[in-house]
């Protein structure tokens, strides 16, 4: 049978890549708590499912005022279709593909 320290060791990637996105001050509680439950666990999918569990009361995701506007990707640009105007009726040369498509030539 494994002793404690070795199962922690064993479940430390999983507990460092659950703590990766959490706030820099919430990480060392996170490792802590994490570490106390996963003891005595038997296998991987119970010891993600325990640290799930312990993950979600350590994360607050930002709020979302803050997130308006901007890209849903890390580097990417914003649209030019969502910063421009919108293309509809009011332009004159809508719809003309279908209006001269049956004239004679």
């Amino acid at each position: 049978m494994a002793t404690s320290a070795s199962q922690i060791s064993d479940f430390d990637p999983l507990i460092s890549r659950l703590a990766a996105p959490l706030a820099p001050g919430d990480r060392a509680a996170f490792r802590a708590a994490a570490e106390n439950a996963l003891i005595g666990c038997s296998g991987e999918g119970i010891a993600y499912r325990t640290a799930r569990d312990i993950w979600r009361t350590f994360f607050h995701p930002p709020p979302d005022d803050l997130r308006a506007g901007q890209p849903r990707r890390l580097g990417s640009r914003p649209s030019k279709l969502i910063s421009g105007e919108p293309i509809g009726a009011d332009d004159p040369r809508t719809g003309a593909r279908d209006r001269h498509r049956f004239q004679a030539v």
